[in-house]
């Protein structure tokens, strides 16, 4: 009978560092998974609310327009001069534009010439 207790005692002390392990995985999968999303729900929910007339969007399917009207549950965008869509306003997505000021990339060439040009000087 002794051997016994002595089995059941290894076994339920397994059986709680077990239990941390899964509480681990599963605090581990909240904090690289689920919060993560949720923020970037909240935040795309702000943008949303956000929008008004004459912001440029894009659809989920990729259509891109401007805000012509808006109402609680659709959207109706201008796709070109003239031609308008009603689509649903969770399909929207605010535009992000890339900035059209960043300087284009110079060649090797044109490199070497301008080290060239502040050596002679």
């Amino acid at each position: 009978m002794n051997q016994f207790s002595l089995l059941l005692q290894s076994q339920s002390g397994g059986g709680m560092s077990g239990m941390l392990m899964i509480i681990a995985m599963i605090a581990i999968f909240y904090f690289v998974m689920i919060r993560p999303q949720s923020k970037k729900q909240k935040e795309l929910k702000r943008q949303r609310e956000a929008m008004k007339n004459g912001d440029k969007v894009v659809t989920a399917g990729g259509i891109h327009g401007k805000i012509k009207d808006m109402t609680d549950a659709t959207i109706i965008l201008e796709v070109a001069p003239g031609m308008c869509i009603k689509v649903d306003r969770a399909s929207v997505y605010p535009l992000v534009e890339e900035a059209k000021t960043a300087k284009p990339q110079k060649s090797k060439k044109e490199e070497k010439a301008e080290k060239a040009e502040k050596t002679e000087d």
